[in-house]
């Protein structure tokens, strides 16, 4: 493994775009490769055993590119198989899950706060994030609500329609669950693209929490600490790949990386 070697990240669609997105800003001479399963999108409805095996082939598929490091840009991903992907790894390479990172910034500045959480099914029905936080902070209380119509607002490209947008996170926001909150937790990748309507939505007095920062610091601190940061001055190369070519995957690349992105559509074995 050598520090020119690129980062890998993952997710089921467009969500992880936000995350890579963040990476590329955070660290802009790294080389990446993105996967996107856009065939089996959306991953939220699906059970942990497929999202396992999803994933697997997925692993596979950044290994043969050699990757340096693993990021799992997707939180049913890394709710369902994280612990797959790790065993699967044997510590051959890094693997960072977007809920960790957030968690640990919860933590830090929520203590003894009342904190929502939003995402998919997949997510929410795990008590991922209930359970790592009560394990480290049992003074920060969480209320979570699965909101599964976002990302098919999104996949589908209509994330700029106002007014859909805004009936739907009317009827999952205004909900009792989600009153009274310190912070908002966006517990799935795509959620940052409707980011302005959640803040609007609270008036913009209720912070909100996304992996992409959150996990483009720390992954840059963990390349840090293990010699693995790209000493090239140059832009890092940039390789996008999806499992099925979709409009709505191929705009919102564009838009997200200012320029045309040339998508490479692959097959991945038991995928």
């Amino acid at each position: 493994m050598n520090s020119q070697q690129s980062i890998g990240i993952f997710d089921s669609g467009i969500g992880g775009l936000t995350v890579a997105h963040a990476i590329t800003e955070k660290l802009p001479h790294e080389n990446i490769i993105y996967f996107g399963d856009t065939a089996h999108l959306p991953y939220g409805d699906k059970s942990a055993e497929t999202i396992q095996r999803y994933c697997l082939s997925i692993i596979d598929f950044l290994l043969a590119q050699h990757c340096k490091v693993i990021v799992v840009a997707c939180n049913s991903a890394t709710a369902s198989a994280y612990e797959a992907m790790q065993d699967y790894l044997q510590n051959r390479i890094p693997l960072i899950g977007v809920i960790d990172p957030v968690i640990n910034e919860c933590i830090k500045k929520f203590p003894q706060k009342n904190l929502g959480l939003i995402g998919t099914k997949r997510t929410v029905e795990s008590k991922v994030f209930e359970k790592k936080i009560q394990a480290l902070a049992k003074d920060i209380k969480l209320k979570a609500l699965a909101t599964p119509l976002l990302v098919p607002i999104i996949e589908e490209n209509f994330h700029s329609h106002e007014k859909l947008v805004d009936e739907a996170l009317k009827l999952y926001l205004s909900q009792a669950s989600l009153q009274n909150i310190d912070g908002l937790i966006l517990a799935c990748t795509h959620y940052p693209i409707l980011k302005s309507r959640i803040a609007a939505f609270y008036e913009h007095k209720i912070p909100l929490l996304d992996a992409g920062e959150i996990t483009a610091n720390a992954l840059a601190k963990q390349l840090e600490e293990n010699g693995l940061l790209n000493p090239q001055v140059i832009q890092g190369q940039r390789d996008f790949f999806v499992s099925d070519l979709t409009p709505a995957f191929a705009q919102m690349a564009n838009e997200f990386f200012g320029e045309k992105i040339v998508l490479t559509v692959t097959n991945l074995t038991g995928n």
